[in-house]
């Protein structure tokens, strides 16, 4: 039996992220029986739905992984300022790379800055964070990541229902993410004439709505949908009536697009 086979002692180890604007790939290192340690990948993608802001921009500061021991592990990320709405209807980008062992992440925790914004009608105003989100947005994972597997997860920064508007006119950020596993998930995508109108789509399956907004040329795509059957329905605004689209069907890793949807 040789070194490799004896030294075999897959463990949690720190990860480097490096943050762009889309998301990151996470190379997950481990021993293998009869080769060298091969790393493993995953691509943490980051995008969002549209929404009828001019600007909403989040200031991230860090990002820290819970593995299932309750090991704490920083990535070195690059900070910044992005605006969500560069990443919607299919747009990705990506934040990080770097590499740990194959386990099992439990937790990823998104920390934001103060400098967060939003712009309405060529208007900037600052979006405060509540007390409660400063120590870091939490997002549950519960994924076991094996060596030598490429991974693509996407982070949803549903931006719609991120910004709060208060009582006083002041705008408070709310982060609302969603994990899209793109392995195991499919997309709806599709397009609404006339292209003028801002319509709310949404996806239904087993009581689970999925939901979204047109485009700027009437386009919409709704990614991280389980694989199965959905009722979706879209709603212009009135006196146009809304479209039901019954029994559309998803698979994973495909897109299923319902073409021109003439609103009436």
């Amino acid at each position: 039996m040789n070194k490799t086979k004896k030294g075999c002692n897959i463990i949690l180890n720190k990860i480097n992220y490096l943050i762009l604007v889309s998301v990151a790939v996470l190379l997950i290192t481990s021993c293998n029986k009869d080769q060298t340690s091969k790393p493993a990948s995953l691509s943490i993608m980051l995008t969002d739905a549209p929404v009828n802001f001019d600007q909403v921009n989040v200031d991230v500061q860090g990002i820290e992984l819970t593995g299932s021991g309750g090991e704490k592990i920083t990535l070195n990320a690059k900070t910044g300022v992005y605006n969500l709405l560069e990443f919607a209807n299919g747009a990705k980008t990506m934040i990080a790379t770097s590499g740990l062992d194959a386990g099992t992440i439990e937790q990823i925790r998104l920390i934001l800055g103060s400098n967060n914004s939003v712009m309405v009608k060529g208007v900037v105003y600052p979006l405060s964070t509540p007390s409660a989100q400063q120590s870091g947005l939490k997002l549950q994972l519960h994924k076991t990541f094996e060596p030598g597997v490429d991974y693509s997860l996407t982070l949803d920064f549903d931006a719609l229902q991120s910004v709060v508007v208060k009582g006083n006119g002041e705008y408070q950020l709310k982060p609302v993410i969603r994990i899209i596993d793109n392995a195991i998930s499919g997309s709806i995508m599709g397009r609404v004439s006339p292209d003028s109108i801002v319509a709310t789509v949404t996806a239904m399956r087993d009581t689970i709505p999925y939901s979204t907004i047109t485009g700027k040329d009437g386009s919409f795509l709704l990614p991280g949908l389980p694989a199965g059957t959905y009722n979706v329905t879209v709603t212009p605004p009135l006196p146009l009536q809304p479209v039901i689209i019954t029994g559309k069907v998803i698979n994973i890793g495909s897109s299923t697009d319902l073409g021109v949807i003439q609103l009436k």
